[in-house]
């Protein structure tokens, strides 16, 4: 691979190296946080990404990987010598056994079928867990301490970060390696055409049984990575939300390109680490990022990224660059209006706002919001959200004209580009 594409990697993580000393432990927590989703995507991605199975049902894996974790955690505070920083692989072997197993049965189906299968599975876990309390410790869950080895204690956020942090480029590098060989490239195959695959001889069955089983091995240490972190697991890691987030982190990231799930885990992570907090509605403008990223990028945010570095050269940036900002300009004003209307309906059906309207005996008292008192019943409360849409989407679909006729010129430029270089090939 040349340098210049290794440059931005190696960058990244110089950054993910010298910067979390600096921050806060509320900020290393949630970088741990990004690295675990960031593993748990990828792996994820090699089903959906390349071989083209949509899983629904990858939190079970991702559980089974944390209570392994954690078992081998207390076997470890019970006298086994056992180094802490290998505690993963426990998560990766079940994820592997499990992946057998449950890949053989799930991948004698495809497409929706094969989808509701791995759904099936993952709630089966969570369904029989709250029960099995010698495995997965009843409805309390398992929790276990971190155990010193070799002068490090594993008491800090930090050493816990580094520690992820590593085993997130190993397996990283592996799963990125994995692309690279012939087995790589059949998983490919079986994406685009799987009867073609068959036609050459490929048991297409059992090559999709262990590309299952890879991914649900690095998921179960993306899993382990959790427990590690947390000291604590429950039958919460394997419900339908579990899987249901990786599978918008993968898509709004991008499942065509290697690192697009990165960039998803990493934008949702941090999204629900800010907003949590900060309003009750962060899960609805999450699935609202997801709709309008699938319907007017659905390659995802890297495959924007990528299609824009790939035609760097042929780019006027000169030109480009005042539809673009205008194009910023209008998402600010559509987003300011969706904030401002979500949070208003939010702030009325609740029950503080209940509460504020039995004192006044039925009435509709005013709200705080943004630092402003509003009126239910004055007009300029419904129509200040209503006039930042209204101009948001005029703005954005003038700029969104002007963006798509400068596109088209450089593509009609590339092309005829490339028509002169084959008549003066021929002659």
């Amino acid at each position: 691979m040349p340098m210049r594409k290794l440059f931005l990697p190696i960058a990244l993580l110089v950054l993910l190296i010298v910067i979390p000393p600096f921050m806060g432990i509320a900020w290393q927590n949630a970088l741990v946080n990004v690295l675990i989703a960031s593993l748990f995507a990828l792996a994820f991605n090699l089903l959906i990404g390349q071989a083209g199975l949509l899983s629904f049902g990858h939190a079970a894996y991702f559980g089974l990987g944390a209570f392994a974790a954690l078992h081998l955690m207390i076997a470890i505070d019970d006298g086994f010598p056992f180094p802490t920083p290998l505690v993963p692989l426990a998560g990766a072997a079940i994820g592997l056994i499990i992946g057998l197993i449950a890949g053989y049965f799930a991948t004698m189906r495809s497409g929706v079928y094969f989808a509701l299968v791995t759904l099936a599975i993952a709630e089966l876990f969570h369904s029989l867990a709250p029960r099995l309390e010698d495995l997965f410790g009843g409805e309390a869950g398992v929790s276990s301490m971190r155990m010193p080895w070799s002068g490090i204690i594993f008491g800090s956020t930090l050493e816990v970060y580094y520690l992820t942090l590593a085993w997130v480029v190993l397996c990283g590098l592996a799963l990125w390696s994995y692309t690279h060989t012939p087995f790589g490239r059949l998983t490919l195959a079986l994406r685009d055409n799987e009867q073609r695959v068959r036609f050459l001889g490929y048991n297409a069955h059992s090559s999709k049984v262990i590309i299952f089983a890879i991914s649900a091995m690095f998921t179960g240490v993306a899993g382990a990575l959790l427990a590690i972190s947390n000291e604590t697991a429950n039958y919460s890691l394997f419900a339908s939300d579990v899987s249901a987030q990786v599978v918008l982190q993968t898509f709004v990231g991008g499942s065509t390109i290697f690192f697009g799930p990165v960039i998803g885990a990493a934008a949702f992570t941090l999204f629900s680490f800010l907003l949590s907090d900060v309003t009750r509605s962060w899960v609805f403008y999450q699935g609202l990022i997801f709709v309008l990223v699938m319907l007017y990028a659905p390659a995802g945010i890297g495959g924007v990224l990528q299609h824009h570095i790939r035609h760097r050269r042929q780019l006027d940036w000169s030109r480009l660059a005042g539809p673009y900002l205008v194009a910023i300009l209008g998402g600010v004003l559509v987003a300011a209006g969706v904030v401002f209307m979500t949070e208003t309906v939010s702030i009325l059906f609740g029950e503080e706002y209940a509460m504020a309207r039995q004192a006044t005996a039925g009435g509709l008292p005013s709200y705080p919001l943004f630092g402003i008192e509003w009126r239910p019943v004055s007009p300029l409360t419904w129509l200040l959200p209503l006039i930042l849409l209204v101009c948001g989407v005029a703005v954005m679909v003038r700029a969104r004209r002007r963006i798509d006729a400068l596109w088209g010129r450089m593509d009609e430029s590339r092309q005829v580009t490339a028509d002169v270089a084959v008549l003066g090939g021929a002659t």
